[in-house]
């Protein structure tokens, strides 16, 4: 294989290769006609040479500073972006308030929230509803959603790369909604969120720094209707929510 010798020849060689996968129905790669549209706009950029010495982070085209849950909600369109597609009802996003001063964040949708397009339906939805009501809020008054935007089968733990091709849109929804604290509602969530392995019991109890943002991980509500001896872990962990916003106790 020839090796390119320039950036434009290396770009050239990476729109072709998307345009070709594109044509094959090639699903996992970020082949579709946004992205060949934006390597376009790489060409004119290499062939044009630097505008100033500031170099834009990557995705910043994609990604732009300031988009609201709208944006980023259309950007996602019909998702297609891995397998999890092909067996999904309805494509989950999330609701509540677009400028909530705490977001929470789940692991995936169940089948519930599958057929109904909303997160947090569910019996571990009914839950989470009855904790946040305990905080003397309403679900409109937070944001809701998950890493995953698509049911897995079976409900089964999310695969690394469903998770990488949703984690990207999570982010957007954090920087659009830009949250005071974000409750990481289990393992996954709390993961993917802090970069961490380790298991939501070592994790959750104290707040954690993303970005700016207080993170507080705590146990999933799914996990606490078969284990409700763990509910006052977890009210303990939401009181300090509370004390953090001053939300009256």
């Amino acid at each position: 294989m020839q090796i390119p010798e320039t950036m434009n020849d290396t770009l050239t060689a990476l729109r072709d290769t998307l345009v070709q996968l594109e044509r094959w129905g090639c699903r996992g790669f970020d082949c579709n006609p946004r992205s060949i549209a934006l390597s376009e706009g790489w060409l004119r950029s290499a062939a044009e040479g630097p505008k100033s010495a500031a170099v834009k982070p990557p995705g910043a085209d994609v990604k732009p500073a300031g988009e609201n849950l709208a944006h980023i909600q259309a950007d996602l369109g019909d998702c297609r972006r891995c397998g999890l597609s092909a067996g999904r009802t309805h494509l989950v996003f999330g609701e509540g308030d677009p400028k909530a001063r705490l977001m929470f964040v789940g692991e995936a949708p169940g089948g519930e929230e599958d057929r109904s397009g909303r997160p947090f339906v569910g019996n571990a939805g009914r839950l989470l509803t009855r904790i946040i009501a305990a905080m003397g809020l309403t679900r409109e008054e937070v944001y809701i959603c998950n890493v995953i935007k698509c049911r897995p089968p079976g409900n089964r733990n999310p695969a690394p790369e469903e998770i990488a091709a949703c984690l990207p849109f999570l982010e957007r929804q954090i920087r659009a909604v830009a949250p005071e604290v974000i409750c990481a509602l289990g393992t996954f969530a709390a993961r993917a969120l802090l970069e961490s392995p380790l298991p939501i019991s070592r994790l959750r109890g104290r707040f954690h720094d993303r970005h700016g943002i207080k993170v507080m991980p705590t146990f999933h509500p799914a996990y606490l209707l078969h284990n409700p001896d763990q509910k006052r872990a977890v009210w303990d962990d939401v009181q300090k929510i509370m004390a953090l916003l001053r939300l009256p106790r």
